[in-house]
């Protein structure tokens, strides 16, 4: 699990300007809305400051004690006409906002999904999916907590104190000057707090991305803690992180209490304040009772909209910290990726050359060396040897899941790093060790192998691999719906679904990784009949740990330590009595595995 030290405030400053700017450009196309949710703002702040110029009217007009009522009825019409305007504009705000930032998180959220859509196997393998998934739930939504209510708050906030200052001035001055010396003290005292809890709700919404992801990689992998007995070690491991989310939590939070306590402290002072230094300006005659109420009025407007924007401020912070990491992914690169001139694949008859090719996932780290092979149109070519030894590494590399390093792969002489990578991968179908199937019903999941499939297509397709009499067993047949992956199928047919689902891709070319290898013997003969109506004709690579389903191979490539070390038929392999030699009676005679020259 990664550590975090707590960041410093002025580091998270210093990045929290090009995010706001960047995620601003997903709100730009909405410019006359919130230029309207500005004005509004400034309307809503103007009437709050004449509130209490009203208000100050109406206890200069009572406090005289004697004239006529009229315009006290008409402040108070003036006031209640206020009201209503103030919450209509509050109304109006809310909703054009809402709509913006609703408009906003669903362009970033789709940038985002397509975007990992298009990332290489590499970007997978460095991330986690829980993390993944944070990124996509978790970080979206504080964002949107933010821009659909906080930002209404804190845009508001800072409108007030602009018009409410504006208005003071040239009220009175020097009650201005009074007021401020308090706010600006309060602001002080605030920023200080922030500089502990702002930080903290960063690392606390870094560490609560954390413990979602392991909630959800150890929940998705039920089965497995269970079988292995880890239910109270989990248990412990999410105790222990929970604990520090709590932690940061308990520190981040009683910052945010302290910072509403030291407002209400600052509120009573300024009160305080303008009641002596006003009274005495009241009594001398430098000022009219009403002023002074009014100035009460401007100082609690003021305090709130400061409390407001300082209160906000770790929701800001988390808005800002949770765009940054959904930025972090828009702005990884693919680390295979087509040029930008690259044609695409046209269609191949299966020509598949390796010429001298070397790999390595991790620079320095060779899992390929030298590999060279030549498979012709229609040929079954056979992978095998021990476990990483690089069968798989194979596979990737010619589907260009991840680029070589040095040499070069060809089918049908072009090189596969020079053409489009989607109109080659859609002429190779793979079928998986482990079948995937999503949570739809038997024939979309059929038809998710090509475009434009029929339904009539599909069931051919599930007759060619022995799977359409299962099928039609199921409650609704093909419109079953399939749940978490193909649960409610047994291993062998969600295997015969992925056979049937490579069929109605009709590819040009065929990848088998272990297809049979989690199945009971019968279930096996039923695949292996599905396989062979599906390798027809196609130039295949069938990856194998159990040897028997490589025999017919037209070439065995037999790997290990990353080199080809024999290839041959499998009768040209059993006559060298070398190392496949060695595996294959290790299978069927017991033998231990290993090279034993007889």
């Amino acid at each position: 699990m990664k550590t975090m030290q707590v960041p410093q405030d002025d580091d998270v400053l210093s990045s929290m300007i090009p995010t706001v700017k960047r995620f601003m450009g997903y709100m730009s196309p909405h410019k006359l809305k919130l230029a309207l949710v500005i004005i509004l703002m400034a309307v809503f702040a103007l009437l709050e400051a004449i509130f209490s110029l009203l208000m100050g009217t109406a206890t200069n007009i009572i406090s005289a004690g004697h004239g006529p009522v009229e315009p006290l009825f008409r402040v108070i019409i003036w006031l209640l006409a206020g009201a209503i305007i103030i919450w209509i504009s509050g109304a109006i705000s809310q909703k054009l906002l809402s709509n913006i930032s609703q408009e906003a998180l669903y362009q970033l959220r789709i940038d985002l999904f397509a975007h990992i859509q298009k990332m290489s196997l590499g970007f997978f393998d460095r991330r986690p999916i829980g993390e993944l998934m944070s990124r996509v739930t978790n970080d979206t939504q504080v964002i949107e907590q933010f821009i659909s209510i906080g930002s209404l708050q804190t845009g508001q906030a800072i409108m007030t104190i602009i018009i409410t200052s504006i208005v003071m001035l040239l009220v009175n001055p020097s009650l201005t000057i009074l007021s401020y010396i308090v706010v600006l003290a309060l602001v002080g005292v605030s920023w200080l707090i922030t500089k502990t809890s702002g930080p903290a709700f960063v690392l606390l919404q870094d560490k609560t991305g954390d413990l979602n992801g392991f909630a959800e990689e150890w929940i998705s992998g039920a089965k497995t803690v269970i079988a292995c007995r880890q239910q109270d070690a989990a248990s412990r491991r999410f105790s222990a992180m929970s604990r520090k989310v709590a932690n940061i939590g308990e520190k981040a939070q009683f910052s945010a209490l302290i910072s509403q306590q030291v407002s209400n402290i600052f509120t009573t002072i300024v009160i305080v304040i303008l009641l002596l230094v006003g009274g005495i300006m009241v009594m001398d005659g430098m000022a009219e009772i009403g002023t002074l109420i009014a100035f009460i009025g401007f100082s609690f407007s003021l305090l709130g909209a400061f409390t407001t924007i300082f209160s906000s401020y770790a929701q800001i912070l988390n808005a800002v910290v949770g765009a940054s990491r959904v930025f972090e992914v828009l702005d990884e690169k693919p680390g295979v990726d087509d040029r930008k001139d690259s044609p695409a694949m046209p269609a191949v008859t299966g020509d598949v050359i390796f010429d001298h090719v070397d790999f390595s996932y991790i620079p320095g780290r060779r899992i390929l060396t030298d590999n060279t092979f030549h498979a012709r149109p229609g040929q079954v070519f056979g992978l095998c040897g021990p476990t990483g030894a690089g069968k798989s590494t194979i596979i990737n590399i010619l589907t260009r899941y991840y680029d070589i390093e040095n040499g070069a792969i060809r089918i049908d002489d072009k090189d596969v790093r020079e053409v489009r990578q989607d109109t080659l991968r859609v002429q190779i179908a793979q079928v998986q060790q482990e079948p995937f199937l999503f949570s739809d019903t038997i024939m979309a999941n059929l038809k998710y192998a090509r475009e434009g499939a029929t339904e009539e297509e599909c069931v051919q397709a599930a007759q060619q691999a022995n799977a359409h009499d299962f099928i039609l067993q199921q409650p609704n047949g093909y419109n079953t719906v399939l749940v978490d992956g193909g649960s409610n199928l047994s291993q062998g047919q969600r295997q015969m679904l992925t056979i049937a689902r490579a069929i109605v891709a009709n590819p040009r070319m065929l990848i088998l990784d272990e297809a049979t290898s989690n199945v009971d013997t019968r279930t096996e003969k039923l695949i292996q009949e599905g396989l062979l109506a599906l390798q027809k004709d196609k130039t295949s690579f069938i990856i194998a740990h159990r040897l028997s389903t490589i025999r017919h191979a037209d070439q065995i490539l037999v790997i290990d330590k990353g080199a080809i070390i024999e290839r041959g038929s499998h009768t040209e392999l059993m006559k060298k009595k070398g190392f496949y030699f060695d595996l294959y009676m290790s299978q069927f005679r017991g033998k231990l595995s290993g090279i034993v020259k007889e």
